[in-house]
């Protein structure tokens, strides 16, 4: 199966980064993508971090999650929303959301993202708690024969995560619930077997990914033996703020397939299950774990 990681440079204007996502979107469906995925916050880089509360959806309604299911539907492709906001508990912050559509424009699965990036270097600060409330719950769901783990930008850095999505005996994952936002356990043997493919749809900032990016990408999947997609904003941003890019398909051997530094880009490779299977079979650390 073709995915592509759609790389994005995102602006203030919502309007403007959808039209762009759709260029992008209908770009990879021409190259026989199967699954596309948008970069964290695709749909708005705000001037502060309250302008994503004030866009913020119901989930199951509004014109961002309009706009997946009806892409996702004309260009018969997988679509994994990047990030967007999606309402919380409390009014003054948002749940940072992944959206799952299949080619049908339905929802195939939901994932909030869990752990909340900060970061204090001198006048560069980010606070995500400031404007996120943290999801709870891993979530994995299936894709014409592979098993995708979704995680977003930080979780990058908790190993633990990636290992509880290619770990059956850790108990059952989750899968995407319903329209209306509920997150159900699914017992089966096909959804507690271990990830083929993690996405990660992110907005590295440039001081860090630099630095870490591309090594613990390369690190997540070697450890599972699995597929990482790293779907990164990439540039410039009109609010000043600089990402790191470098969006990129990574097999379970650690080898970079494909890679964008900067810029909108459609990035694409194939994923391979027999690749995966004789990685495993070969070299079988997911059965030696002990801890």
């Amino acid at each position: 199966m073709k995915v592509a990681a759609l790389q994005m440079v995102s602006g203030t204007s919502v309007a403007a980064n959808l039209q762009r996502a759709e260029s992008l979107l209908a770009q990879a469906a021409a190259q026989d993508a199967r699954l596309a995925v948008l970069p964290e916050y695709f749909c708005l880089m705000g001037q502060s971090d309250t302008d994503k509360v004030r866009v913020r959806e119901k989930p199951g309604s509004g014109p961002i999650q309009d706009f997946l299911a009806d892409a996702a539907r004309r260009h018969g492709l997988w679509i994994a929303g990047g990030t967007l906001p999606l309402e919380s508990p409390d009014p003054n912050r948002v749940l940072n959301t992944t959206l799952v559509f299949n080619p049908a424009g339905e929802l195939a699965a939901r994932y909030d993202k869990m752990h909340l990036f900060a970061f204090q270097r001198g006048a560069e600060r980010y606070a995500e708690a400031d404007s996120i409330t943290p999801g709870n719950q891993p979530v994995a769901f299936d894709c014409e024969g592979l098993r995708i783990g979704l995680t977003i930008c930080y979780d990058l850095r908790f190993p633990e995560l990636f290992r509880a999505l290619s770990a059956p005996a850790a108990g059952p994952s989750q899968d995407g619930g319903s329209p209306l936002g509920g997150q159900r356990a699914n017992a089966s043997a096909e959804a507690t077997r271990p990830c083929d493919l993690f996405l990660l749809p992110a907005a590295f900032t440039h001081t860090t990914g630099e630095k870490h990016w591309e090594v613990l990408l390369r690190a997540r999947a070697i450890e599972n033996l699995a597929y990482m997609v790293g779907c990164a904003q990439g540039g410039v941003h009109e609010n000043g703020r600089r990402t790191w890019g470098h969006s990129m398909v990574i097999d379970p051997w650690g080898d970079v397939l494909a890679m964008q530094a900067e810029g909108d880009a459609v990035v694409t490779a194939s994923i391979d299950r027999d690749r995966i299977t004789r990685y495993r079979e070969s070299l079988p650390a997911l059965g030696h774990r002990i801890v």
